[in-house]
């Protein structure tokens, strides 16, 4: 066996054990035995005697919530891999950009204001939320006059990003504020720093399959995406349709961003510490950058819930809040590597 499949074996594998651990590890801890029995008990019908309140603590609450955490994870991580190679910025990634925000605000939309008159989904109008901020950001990044852009046109969109999701988030406040009563203003502020604890076997299949696909997207455009780390002229030199592939790949990621959001609430810097992490260890060709992030997205997500389940006991934190605790000093780091 090659050592390529031995990594990636071992990869799946220490995925497979921190699941086990998010299932086990909580506000109250359970074997690991535990799990593996009701596992055992409801994919194969195995019978293993298990005390009632442990199974429906593994099954239907933390098992779900540890595979949303993975699929969201890995879909953040993707998001990140793929906004940094179109814009060939290192700290684009769908918090800073806006979109989480913007998807934030559809989905509030939705779900508080009654947008769309029911005739949409909370994952719809994150969808929307999350393409509109991304056409602002990109059409307030170009309205910069091209004499404040010289110095760094990176610089100039992160600041764009940041301004539409100030902007955004102010309009979900508002939103909030003017529609939500106390109990409803409640749940959603916490929803909106990043929140798991609403994650049921119906957000299983929405988060996985969108995930799924959006890595299967990115796999497919892999060579595009290095030739855009060079830009969209040389990408269009070495044949690549510029307009369609960067559209599929902007789609892919508001259609992740969307659904993602619409389940668990706006993670930030998820996208932008996985993709510097993996590059450092696997190097910037996509063919193995992307399937890297979405492992290492996934076990970072999973293994961030447990730290918010157990790091102030008899609290859940927003998993956002252990996410911002990494993601921030990471972003430092970045910033004064760029700078030197």
């Amino acid at each position: 066996m090659s050592r390529k499949a031995l990594l990636w074996g071992a990869g799946l594998i220490v995925l497979a054990l921190t699941l086990l651990a998010g299932a086990a590890i909580g506000e109250t801890r359970l074997p690991l035995a535990s799990v593996a029995r009701v596992l055992a008990n409801h994919l194969w019908q195995a019978g293993y005697p298990v005390d009632r309140i442990d199974a429906g603590i593994i099954w239907s609450y933390r098992l779900p919530r540890a595979i949303v955490a993975a699929s969201c994870g890995a879909g953040l991580a993707l998001t990140g891999v793929v906004l940094q190679a179109l814009l060939r910025n290192p700290l684009a990634d769908p918090y800073l950009m806006g979109l989480s925000a913007g998807a934030s605000t559809g989905a509030v939309l939705v779900s508080i204001a009654g947008f769309g008159a029911g005739a949409l989904s909370m994952s719809a109008g994150a969808l929307i939320g999350a393409l509109a901020a991304f056409a602002a950001v990109v059409a307030l990044a170009h309205a910069i006059p091209g004499t404040a852009r010289g110095t760094s046109g990176a610089a100039a969109i992160i600041l764009a990003g940041i301004a539409g999701s100030q902007m955004f988030n102010a309009l979900t406040a508002f939103i909030i504020a003017r529609s939500a009563n106390a109990e409803q203003a409640r749940g959603i502020m916490f929803w909106l720093m990043g929140n798991l604890s609403g994650v049921r076997w119906e957000d299983v299949l929405p988060a996985v399959v969108v995930t799924c696909l959006g890595a299967l997207v990115c796999l497919w455009h892999r060579h595009a995406l290095d030739a855009f780390t060079f830009g969209a002229e040389s990408a269009a030199s070495l044949g690549v349709n510029v307009p369609k592939t960067r559209g599929i790949l902007i789609t892919a990621t508001a259609v992740m961003i969307g659904v993602l959001v619409s389940k668990v609430g706006a993670i930030g810097f998820v996208g932008l510490v996985v993709p510097h992490a993996m590059r450092f260890l696997v190097g910037t060709r996509h063919q193995r950058l992307v399937p890297a992030s979405a492992l290492a997205g996934a076990v970072f997500l999973v293994l961030a819930d447990i730290v918010s389940r157990i790091i102030v006991p008899g609290q859940v934190l927003p998993i956002g809040v252990v996410t911002a605790l990494i993601g921030a000093p990471a972003f430092a780091l970045i910033l004064m590597r760029g700078a030197r």
